[in-house]
């Protein structure tokens, strides 16, 4: 029979005690190393950045078709004696690039566009490198946090994609039909690596903040901005696909005036009959035309998110929307600079560049109204 308790005994005193409950259990059960990736992927980020600049230098420099054959091992391995350099100059001379357009060249100036593109897929396969060891990396020590083996899995199928589009777009300029590589080829290479800028841009962001706190901001999401800064977004890409089309053709350096074009609205030959749909692609005039009037469309747009994104409750939302437009607006007074300088490749780079850093702030903008930052009611 058991004694007599005093009415001041604490219920459960002298037996096992429950737990308390802890907070957290989201993010324990699915964390995984979500910081090791989110360095990972910025390392990536850093490399693709680079990797487009360098780009645009082989283009600028017309430096892309020095390379007349697609190696993805033995390629590696760039000319190491005179004999092997000047078997790399006979397959270029043998290209309508160096018949036509380049004719005379030495064999030095050979080799200052060869190490170009050279330098251009040797980054491509460090970029590759560098995501099979942590993809491959995280996944066999098992620290892939639950969820995302499928979406970083995606971005090496995206990034072997890009290098065989970057021989498709290569091989266009081989054929004898042009020059240069055919610009919409040009188009959608350039278009892919924004494409995973964007991707691996996202993902740092969201890797930044804890599930659970995803999950607690996805409750204040703001739908509107959110729908506006999608649009926002698609709109910018356009805008980066036509600029491709515009370097392409070296359209930047035809009409050097603005706000006119030659000193009319419409260039001179603004439509070729002889092209017909090939205007859409060759047509200097036409295509840097298209290009101012989608800017200024898009800067008209953009006004509209801005004033839009003004208004929303979260001081970092708007930090975020202001901070793409303003970049937005100095990039089109970097696209107009680099029109009246008939695009030298010092300012045409940062030109390029720049559209990377508008991408990716509008990006951010777009991924704050969908998971606002926690303030306080004051904030």
């Amino acid at each position: 029979m058991s004694g007599k308790r005093s009415i001041f005994e604490e219920v459960g005193e002298g037996e096992a005690r429950r737990e308390a409950p802890k907070g957290g259990m989201i993010d324990k059960g699915r964390r995984g190393a979500r910081g090791a990736v989110r360095v990972w992927l910025m390392v990536l980020f850093a490399l693709v950045v680079v990797m487009i600049a360098v780009g645009g230098l082989t283009r600028l420099t017309d430096s892309g078709l020095s390379i007349t054959e697609w190696n993805v091992v033995k390629g590696a391995l760039p000319p190491t004696d005179q004999a092997a350099w000047e078997a790399e100059f006979e397959k270029y001379q043998a290209i309508p690039e160096y018949q036509l357009q380049n004719k005379g060249m030495s064999l030095e100036e050979f080799k200052t566009i060869y190490w170009w593109e050279w330098g251009h897929r040797q980054l491509g396969r460090v970029i590759g490198l560098v995501w099979a060891l942590g993809f491959f990396g995280f996944l066999l020590t098992r620290k892939m946090p639950p969820g995302w083996t499928g979406r970083l899995l995606g971005l090496g199928v995206l990034g072997g994609a890009q290098g065989a589009i970057g021989w498709w777009m290569v091989s266009s300029g081989l054929t004898g039909q042009m020059l240069d590589v055919a610009s919409y080829r040009l188009a959608v290479h350039l278009g892919l690596a924004f494409v995973i800028l964007g991707f691996i841009a996202w993902y740092v962001f969201c890797l930044g903040r804890e599930e659970r706190e995803l999950m607690q901001a996805r409750r204040g999401r703001e739908a509107k901005l959110f729908s506006l800064s999608t649009g926002w977004m698609h709109f910018a890409f356009l805008q980066i696909l036509i600029g491709a089309l515009v370097a392409g053709i070296d359209a930047g350096r035809t009409f050097t005036d603005w706000p006119l074009m030659a000193g009319g609205f419409l260039p001179v030959d603004f439509w070729m009959p002889e092209l017909g749909w090939r205007n859409l692609f060759e047509n200097p005039g036409f295509v840097q035309f298209v290009h101012r009037m989608v800017g200024y469309l898009l800067l008209g747009f953009a006004v509209m998110v801005w004033l839009k994104g003004r208004r929303s409750a979260n001081g970092a939302t708007r930090a975020a929307f202001t901070g793409a437009f303003i970049a937005l607006c100095a990039q089109v007074v970097m696209g107009i600079t680099t029109v009246l300088y008939a695009a030298p490749w010092q300012v045409a780079i940062v030109h390029q560049v720049l559209a990377v850093v508008v991408w990716v702030l509008i990006i951010r903008a777009r991924f704050l109204s969908q998971y606002p930052l926690a303030q306080s009611v004051r904030g």
